[in-house]
């Protein structure tokens, strides 16, 4: 009969320790769409575009041209913590801005990608 309670007793802490866990991350700065949009091809110079966004988060030559990006980077992780297994799932999208400038400095072309808006806490580990 000890044994039995015993085992019940353990049993019973077992289901009482697992849990969840929920987790978010960012890495970067939110890209506004106001300062995105104040952005104008063939007019917009190099310091005009630098007063509206800041430093790049990365800066690249390309034939060359300078192309500037800013990256915004959001996670979200659900665990789902077991005694003796534990399962996660991470979700990761970025927003992303690309802006080429010509040999002078005016403002070619923007490449704009916002992925992060519809990002979801998924906790089961398989499928969708």
């Amino acid at each position: 009969m000890i044994v039995l309670r015993s085992l019940l007793l353990l049993m019973a802490v077992g289901l009482l320790v697992q849990g969840c866990a929920f987790s978010r991350g960012t890495l970067g700065d939110d890209i506004g769409s106001e300062a995105v949009a104040a952005i104008k091809k063939g007019t917009t110079t190099k310091a005009e575009m630098l007063a509206l966004l800041g430093a790049p988060d990365r800066l690249l030559q390309v034939n060359g041209r300078d192309v500037f990006q800013y990256y915004r980077y959001d996670a979200k992780v659900g665990s789902l913590l077991l005694i003796i297994i534990n399962f996660s799932r991470f979700s990761i999208k970025s927003d992303d801005l690309f802006v080429i400038l010509n040999r002078e400095g005016i403002v070619e072309d923007i490449i704009l990608s916002k992925r992060t808006d519809g990002l979801e806490f998924r906790f089961w580990p398989f499928g969708e």
